[in-house]
């Protein structure tokens, strides 16, 4: 369990690899417990990576994307995770230049960081 005194929790919204559980305990060294929500306002399309790291630890050449769309009805559904700070570091140094973190409201109304296309 993490201690609320030294480590703040953080939402974390992923909607591709780090949903993966090679990819949380190389990234995080723990699984994540994740709970179904969705990124309403999105598509999800499709980028190559060709990060030795992040391929090694996804297994996968092409990783999913989002970006934000012009049609209200698009939705891009995936899991919430509560994390750390520390956690949150370790996400960044996983993904490549093609994403940057925001933070979105989710479909049930929470904040949350997510990844989406830089």
């Amino acid at each position: 369990m993490m201690s609320p005194a030294s480590d703040r929790c953080e939402l974390l919204f992923s909607y591709g690899t780090l949903q993966l559980e090679r990819v949380q305990l190389e990234s995080f060294g723990r699984l994540l417990d994740g709970e179904d929500d969705a990124m309403p306002g999105y598509r999800r399309t499709m980028v190559e990576i060709t990060d030795p790291d992040v391929l090694r630890k996804s297994g996968e050449r092409f990783h999913p994307i989002v970006a934000p769309s012009d049609n209200p009805a698009d939705e891009v559904a995936g899991k919430v995770f509560r994390i750390t700070a520390a956690e949150l570091a370790a996400a960044d140094r996983y993904e490549v230049s093609d994403y940057k973190r925001v933070t979105v409201r989710l479909r049930s109304g929470r904040k949350a960081w997510v990844y989406i296309q830089a």
